[in-house]
């Protein structure tokens, strides 16, 4: 696809720059070990320089996801925001997940329990309102579908979704969910900017409703036409409102970020209280070093 490709262009630029800063490095390492008086006498100013553009290509390490999210291939990609601190769009996403996803798609890193566990929910919540493959709470969240059949339908299987954010990261979920257009030429009569030729059809088409990409025919330098797109016009209305399917599907975003690392819940309690004892235990060793050093001049 073509976002495999623009992952593997980032993953090379990542290598040849993170190339760049061990020669850097070697290249002040051999001055220091091997050069002559003169050469060491500038040698301060070669590692100011190297060590300015080591620090300059570090940036770009970490730049490069971000640019690749803000471009998106063909539209400009929209911040998730999602928030796993809310167990309330966690408990609205795993609603979504398991009415419109769980049917082709399993999630078999996650346990029902787990959820109920995490999600704030009771056992009896869950197996009565998200339980539909399955009767055992300790069971993984498996897929209603039979593989055999997907791959006849869709012409390939349906991926796990367990580690599906971290895979492709909530940005990309969140505008994925939201880029499906009305192709005819395709098999299930939809297409998405996102990922291009995607056999996932729109199984949230009856929420959003179905929409057409516009695009604009610009010439480059060589003379050649491209398609450009400039937008979407909807064709037909769904059951939700444009904010109230982005909140949806944000929720879903979430719930999926939470199954790629369910720690993530645990960390964050952890970490709040780890900062305040940090924060306790940094004034009492401050008033003890007061303590030692008051009779020192």
């Amino acid at each position: 696809s073509r976002y495999a490709e623009s992952n593997a262009d980032a993953y090379m630029a990542r290598a040849h720059i993170l190339g760049r800063i061990f020669w850097l490095f070697l290249t002040d390492a051999d001055l220091h070990k091997n050069g002559s008086n003169k050469a060491s006498a500038r040698t301060g100013d070669r590692k100011m320089r190297s060590s300015l553009q080591a620090i300059i290509l570090i940036l770009a390490v970490l730049a490069l996801p971000a640019a690749q999210a803000a471009s998106g291939g063909h539209v400009n990609f929209k911040k998730a925001n999602v928030d796993l601190s809310s167990k309330t769009a966690l408990q609205r996403g795993a609603r979504v997940f398991v009415n419109y996803c769980v049917s082709c798609h399993s999630a078999s890193y996650m346990r029902y329990n787990r959820i109920a566990k995490d999600l704030g929910l009771s056992e009896e919540a869950v197996e009565t309102n998200l339980m539909f493959t399955t009767k055992k709470i300790g069971d993984t969240m498996n897929v209603a579908m039979d593989p055999a059949d997907a791959e006849a339908w869709f012409g390939v299987t349906p991926p796990d979704l367990s580690v599906i954010a971290r895979s492709r990261g909530a940005d990309w979920l969140f505008n994925f969910l939201q880029s499906y257009y009305v192709d005819d030429s395709k098999s299930t009569g939809v297409n998405n900017l996102v990922f291009t030729d995607t056999a996932m059809p729109h199984v949230l088409a009856d929420l959003q409703g179905l929409q057409r990409a516009t695009f604009n025919i610009e010439m480059d330098e060589g003379g050649n036409e491209h398609k450009v797109f400039a937008g979407f016009e909807q064709i037909s209305a769904g059951q939700q409102t444009p904010e109230q399917y982005q909140q949806t599907v944000r929720d879903l975003t979430t719930f999926l970020v939470y199954l790629g690392e369910p720690a993530k819940l645990v960390r964050y309690k952890i970490g709040f209280w780890v900062l305040i004892f940090l924060s306790i235990l940094w004034c009492a060793t401050y008033l003890m070093k007061r303590e030692y050093w008051k009779d020192v001049h």
